[in-house]
Order: structure tokens, then sequence, then C-alpha cells
């Protein structure tokens, strides 16, 4: 096949198949076993610094905040990060705990792009490398298939691809372009989920993202989740558990634990919180204040909802439906 084009972007994590598949086979415990912990057990025993990290959802739905929280107060130092959302992300790179990102959807969408983003790449502290929504997604897919690239469409013809890593090759079979995608593979999964029971099977309601691409696509995979069940209300409903027992490591319980994202079905995103923060962010200074109020001040996520108060997040329960 002949390669017409190539992408001038870093390829962070070289998609090694193999030595991925070697990695699960050696270090998974895939046996059906409680794997009920606290936030602070399950990042301290599965998140390594230099770890390539990746969260899930987009936006500020379903976003992984308590564990991410977490990660920031252990200090885990040098990652690689991917994800398409918005505040885990910026506090990540607040926190300077990012060394380089595959940067697909991180904006604030009507209010811009993040003060945060913008410090961290223009001073060239954080190196980045560009991608579609659907290209980061097609990258698990392709890892979750156990292949190291995947043909798609996606980027042709856009700067995104140049620069990317992907490369365009002529088609065997008809002579046109096609994109080669890298398969992704990470170190260490954060996702957010609606139910669990402690062995690890959980269920999504409303929109999946690509919860259950990027659950098959990492070696170490972090749940928490609003609700921990027992195992028979699993069973009632087995066509909705998206993401298996045997592909997780850790499960946390953590009600509210998207805040200040959304839930779908179950709360509202808190826009007073955001907009503040965001705001907050244009200024080192208080961007520095708001890590220490909000993530190095709470012990763990029950101080943290304490902090924003009760009666804050029953609030944005009652706004679903009828904001």
């Amino acid at each position: 096949m002949a390669v017409i084009e190539s992408g001038i972007g870093e390829l962070f994590q070289k998609p090694d198949v193999w030595g991925f598949r070697e990695w699960v086979h050696k270090h998974k415990d895939k046996t059906l076993t409680s794997k009920l912990m606290s936030e602070q057990e399950a990042v301290a025993k599965f998140v390594a610094d230099g770890d390539y990290l990746g969260t899930e959802l987009y936006g500020t739905v379903r976003a992984p905040m308590s564990i991410t929280r977490e990660v920031i107060r252990q200090g885990k130092k040098h990652l690689r990060l991917v994800g398409q959302g918005i505040h885990e992300i910026d506090l990540l790179l607040a926190a300077d705990l990012v060394d380089s990102l595959d940067i697909t959807y991180i904006a604030w969408e009507v209010y811009g792009i993040s003060s945060i983003l913008r410090r961290a790449v223009e001073s060239g502290r954080v190196k980045t490398a560009d991608w579609s929504n659907g290209a980061i997604t097609w990258r698990f897919k392709a890892a979750a298939m156990g292949i190291p690239f995947i043909p798609t469409l996606s980027m042709l013809g856009t700067d995104t691809l140049k620069y990317s890593s992907a490369k365009v090759i002529e088609c065997p079979f008809t002579g046109q372009k096609v994109t080669l995608l890298p398969a992704l593979f990470l170190d260490v999964a954060l996702i957010h989920v609606h139910r669990a029971d402690k062995f690890g099977n959980c269920q999504i309601d409303g929109i999946s993202g690509f919860a259950f691409e990027m659950a098959r696509a990492c070696k170490k995979l972090i749940i928490s989740a609003e609700e921990i069940v027992d195992s028979e209300e699993i069973r009632k409903y087995p066509e909705h558990t998206m993401i298996p027992y045997f592909l997780v490591d850790a499960v946390v319980h953590a009600p509210y634990g998207s805040h200040p994202g959304e839930m779908c079905y179950k709360y509202w995103r808190d826009e007073e919180h955001l907009l503040s923060f965001l705001e907050e962010s244009k200024d080192v200074e208080k961007t520095k204040a708001y890590l220490d109020k909000y993530v190095y001040g709470v012990k763990n996520h029950d101080e943290y909802i304490k902090l924003v108060g009760i009666d804050r997040l029953k609030k944005l329960e009652s706004m679903i439906g009828g904001r």
C-alpha cells in the first residue's frame, strides 16, 4: 500500500497489540471477586506516574470527576492524556500533571477555549496531537478489536489530519484515499457509570459514548458508579451491561461523581459552578485557589459532596425533565 500522506503529530502511545495482549494475559485479574474500594485505594493501586490515561465521556456528561480529583490529590506525574471532556482535563492540566495530550474536543462550547488549556499548550509545557472526535473513538475501536490500525475516511482533507499522526494510503481495492488511524491502547481508563455491582458489571443509561470501546482498550479500568447494586439487579436486564466484570479492576461508589458535570436522567450540570471556574481559570492564582478549595482541600469525594452541599445537588436532581 502506498502512503500518500503522513500527519506531523507525535504518536504518544504506540499501538503495541501483542504487548497489550501479553500484559492483560499476565496481569489482569478476571475472576469474579469483589472489586469495591475507595477512590484512594483505586488510584494508588492502579495509576502510576507516566501512565497514559483516558477519561470518558465528552463535555461535562458523565465525567469521572471524583476519580480525577483523587489522581490530582495523589500527584500522579508525567501523565499522557486523552479524552473528550472539559473539566477533568482542565484540572489535570492546571495541576501540572500532564506531559502530552491527544487533543479532541476540549472546549467550553459557546464560551470558547479554556484558558488553562491555552496556557499549557502555548507555553510548550504540554505537547499535543490533533484528532477528531470520530477518529479518537475509532482508535479505541481498533484497540478493542486487537488490531494495530483501522481504515476510515475520518479527517481526510483537513488540517486536523495534518497535525495528527494518522496516515493516508491508497486503498488496494478501490485506489481511493483512506485514512489509517493507529489503535490507542490505554494504561488506565476512568469511566463513570450509573450503576455497577461489586464485581464490576456496569450499566449506563442514556448516551453510552465510547465506554464500550475504552473499557476494552485499557490495561487497567477504574469504575466509579452512582449506585452499587446487587448482582440480581444487573441480571434482570443483562442486555444493559455494557462493561462486564472481567474488564474491571476497581469499583468505587461515587454518588454525584460527575459533579459539576451532569448525569443522564439523574442530575443536571452545575452551570453556576462551571462558569465560575471558567472565569477564575483566566487567572493563574485564582485557578490555584480553586484547586486548593475543591481538590486539595478535601480528603475524599464524601468531603467534596459536603463542601458543595447536598441541597445544591438535590436541586440539580430536580432540574432533570424540566430545566
